[in-house]
């Protein structure tokens, strides 16, 4: 039987849903690649892989694409990891360096700049090692676990996953499992499941992995921070910050993501 190609994010934040994959049956039916979230999204669009935890910035440039699960990474308010840095305000700050590992948090960030602070500073797409160029009138988007060590080092952090909340009211998805191709059904099933065991997994789990730093609560990360299932509430937060990207959903996306009922609200 040919393997399942299988791309997803290797941050901290996906440990309990790959914990369920490994600890499943479904396992020994996939072929499982670990990749920054730019290039899972790349993996996917060019048909390198099958199915992917994906930015889902990337959503609208699929050509087939379906949500497959009902689990993603997302956040309800505060999601810890996904950042912008700075030595001064946002109202402030002149240039803006953006994550070279990210798709859907420089498309928030540009929605937030736009439409919630309402200020316009010179974005740059970032190179490797632009975390130092933050400072003075110049700040920075990070994304994932480096995140975290630089949550004590600038006076100004801005978290994406509150400020969305704050401007919306909604929670926010950053990124879902997503295919471009039809999948078994009896695979899809033991997939979601394995993503449901894995996140009530997460009390044991937190005991095999080592923390990012000193002091660091693995639980509460994984508990308060990050917010896994894939709700309606989560799912009209989707269609809006599609809709705010100005894409036109296709189908699939469409039908996979709202009941046909709710597909004219977005």
């Amino acid at each position: 039987m040919t393997k399942i190609k299988v791309t997803a994010v290797s941050y901290l934040n996906t440990k309990p849903l790959l914990y369920g994959i490994v600890k499943s049956s479904i396992a020994q039916h996939i072929d499982l690649q670990l990749d920054i979230p730019s290039v899972c999204a790349d993996k996917l669009q060019n048909g390198q892989a099958d199915l992917g935890l994906v930015p889902v910035a990337v959503l609208p440039k699929l050509s087939t694409p379906q949500i497959i699960s009902d689990f993603c990474i997302g956040s309800e308010g505060k999601v810890k990891t996904v950042c912008i840095f700075g030595e001064c305000p946002i109202e402030e700050m002149e240039t803006i360096y953006l994550d070279f590992h990210s798709r859907t948090s420089v498309a928030l960030t540009k929605v937030l700049l736009k439409e919630y602070w309402q200020v316009s500073p010179r974005l740059i797409p970032a190179q490797q090692g632009y975390e130092q160029q933050i400072g003075e009138k110049s700040g920075g988007l990070v994304i994932g676990d480096r995140a975290f060590e630089m949550g004590n080092k600038y006076p100004f952090a801005y978290d994406l996953g509150e400020e969305w909340s704050l401007f919306t009211g909604l929670p926010f998805v950053f990124a879902a499992w997503v295919s471009t191709r039809p999948l078994d059904s009896s695979f899809l099933e033991g997939f979601n499941n394995a993503m449901a065991q894995g996140i009530a997994d997460i009390p044991q789990l937190i005991y095999l992995l080592p923390a990012p730093m000193h002091g660091f609560d693995l639980q509460s990360y994984f508990t308060e921070y990050i917010s896994y299932d894939l709700n309606d509430k989560k799912r009209k937060a989707l269609g809006l910050f599609l809709k705010k990207l100005n894409h036109n959903l296709p189908q699939s996306l469409n039908e996979s993501l709202f009941p046909p009922s709710q597909v004219s609200n977005f």
